[in-house]
């Protein structure tokens, strides 16, 4: 089976109210719907130290761009919308203590919404439809008011 996840701290109190009040680790998990595992480990951490709520640390590392140089990132892109990233990051890089680097500054342009996109190609207009338009142009019957 697969975890669930961690305890509330309503749960976790529960679970030493109800060893509190005299009932078994089994007859608590029945009760709670926990594992005897979860029931006993919760109750022994309050024996031996007396808290209830989980103290788990984030798995995740910090990121390095807060929502203030999300922001910075918004204005020098556009500043400039034809920058490359790295031009971007060497610009990002200039005021801060701490530089980041190019993948950084790729993941967070992609948070915030910006994808690279690349202008569309068209065909240039040749001489002859130019001068094919232009006697269209000057060719066409005006309209007497």
């Amino acid at each position: 089976m697969g975890k669930k996840g961690d305890l509330s701290n309503f749960e976790r109190g529960m679970v030493v109210g109800a060893r509190r009040a005299g009932l078994s680790i089994s007859q608590s998990a029945q009760l709670l719907g926990f594992s005897r595992t979860t029931i006993s480990r919760v109750y022994k951490e309050w024996c031996e130290k007396g808290k209830t709520s989980s103290m788990r640390q984030s798995c995740e590392r910090k990121c390095l761009v807060d929502a203030r140089g999300q922001r910075r990132m918004g204005r020098l892109i556009q500043a400039d919308r034809r920058a490359t990233l790295t031009e971007i990051t060497t610009r990002y890089n200039r005021g801060m203590q701490q530089s980041i680097c190019e993948a950084t500054t790729r993941t967070t342009l992609r948070r915030m919404g910006y994808n690279s996109r690349r202008p569309h190609r068209v065909p240039l207009i040749s001489t002859k439809k130019m001068e094919k338009e232009a006697t269209i142009c000057t060719s066409s019957p005006k309209l007497d008011s």
